[in-house]
């Protein structure tokens, strides 16, 4: 059994979204986009739709948390 920090949120898996993000993080939604593109921002994943240009973002609420210390439930 995993032991769970009593101060740790109760996570859900929800995908917190790009323009949440962006007003926590105080960067527009582009920067977190660009910096899940690349791979520098580590609280989420950008997904390259096949035969597109697009992208698909997830960014879980518990990496989220890991990496900037928010949570919204």
């Amino acid at each position: 059994m995993e032991k769970q920090n009593l101060n740790q949120p109760k996570f859900t898996g929800r995908n917190v979204p790009i323009g949440e993000l962006a007003k926590v993080i105080g960067k527009d939604a582009q920067f977190i986009r660009i910096g899940l593109q690349k791979g520098i921002l580590n609280f989420g994943y950008a997904l390259k739709k096949e035969n597109s240009s697009e992208f698909n973002y997830y960014c879980p609420d518990k990496k989220v948390w890991e990496e900037t210390g928010y949570f919204r439930g």
